[in-house]
């Protein structure tokens, strides 16, 4: 395992070497097409930003899902990697078409959807899994191709996300001696970090619906080829996300509640009402990092050591994530209203 676990580094190396080769020609394309976000009330940068920088973690994944997923030891068959292989690259190609101009939400919706039933149906065939799952496993995979979206919103923050998310799921996979997914999860981490180079802030492009609606689908599809093999894993992995999910989920349901046009651009994330509060970019995806590192890593990491206890802890994980959500956001529209700005984007 040690072999095949030190020869997978330089396969991670070569993805995030194509992640900061793409992620820089995708700059000077970008500029070429006019694909800059312009600043605006509902955005939280200052200067016209290219977008579209994802693709090179598109590529530099893809390249580590094709090469370890069916090849590397305890790896999955090639077509079930192919089918990742060709959702994944589906689910990119929908949000490349959107970056360069707006499409329909309900064809990206389709193509979404499509996608993760034709990934759904083959892990599903592939570890002789009831056919029941497969709805839940479409629409999971939809949300998290979605939430990965809406969390894209200033700089740094979704790099860092996958970065952590990825490198987390590898090391769960090595827990589980399952190299092949280990290899596969760095080297999306890998990929990340090429990606960041050029996003830190203050960022020199965006990642664009072709990268984060990508992440998305990669972060479910890791999650369920890990376990559809080893299913006690399954609450640390949801436990990697909570920070994400909470935040977009929580968000979500407010603005439905209280009858927004849910599916509009707005300002309403925690991370976004941080920013209108003075939190610098850099700080605020900071501050969703310091929490991974220091809450969100030690509770998926006791949920390992203790399998009898990690749907308790998952479920807590969730709880503490809301009630900070909760608590946080009250405290950004307190320090709103007191200064006299607007409560709602």
């Amino acid at each position: 395992m040690m072999s095949a676990l030190a020869n997978g580094w330089w396969l991670c190396g070569a993805a995030f070497v194509l992640s900061v080769a793409l992620t820089w020609a995708a700059i000077a394309y970008a500029h070429r097409r006019g694909m800059l976000d312009e600043p605006g009330y509902r955005r939280s940068h200052s200067i016209p930003t290219p977008r579209g920088g994802g693709v090179g973690l598109v590529v530099g994944t893809l390249l580590v899902v094709m090469v370890a997923l069916p090849y590397w030891p305890g790896g999955h068959a090639l077509w079930v990697a192919a089918a990742m292989g060709v959702a994944g690259l589906l689910v990119a190609v929908a949000g490349w078409v959107d970056d360069h101009r707006d499409t329909p939400v309900l064809s990206r919706l389709l193509v979404q959807l499509f996608a993760a039933g034709l990934f759904s149906a083959a892990v599903i065939h592939a570890h002789h899994l009831a056919w029941i799952w497969l709805l839940p496993c479409v629409l999971l995979a939809a949300w998290s191709i979605n939430l990965h979206n809406f969390m894209d919103g200033i700089d740094g923050i979704l790099g860092l996300q996958i970065l952590f998310v990825g490198a987390g799921l590898g090391v769960l996979a090595l827990g589980a001696a399952q190299v092949a997914l280990a290899i596969t999860a760095f080297g999306l981490a890998a990929a990340a970090s090429g990606f960041l180079l050029f996003n830190w802030p203050p960022a020199r492009i965006f990642m664009g619906d072709v990268g984060s609606g990508f992440a998305g689908f990669a972060i479910f599809a890791l999650v369920l080829l890990l376990t559809a093999r080893v299913r006690p894993v399954l609450w640390p992995a949801l436990i990697l996300s909570s920070a994400f999910v909470t935040d977009a989920g929580w968000t979500l349901a407010w603005r439905i509640w209280r009858g927004k046009r849910w599916y509009t651009a707005h300002r309403e994330h925690l991370y976004q009402w941080l920013v209108r509060c003075k939190c610098t970019h850099a700080g605020t995806s900071g501050l969703y990092m310091l929490w991974n590192l220091l809450v969100v890593a030690p509770m998926a990491t006791w949920a390992v050591r203790r399998p009898a206890l990690a749907p308790w802890l998952c479920l807590t994980m969730y709880i503490v994530a809301s009630g900070t959500w909760w608590q946080a956001r009250r405290a950004c529209l307190e320090k709103v209203r007191h200064k006299g700005g607007r409560q709602v984007a």
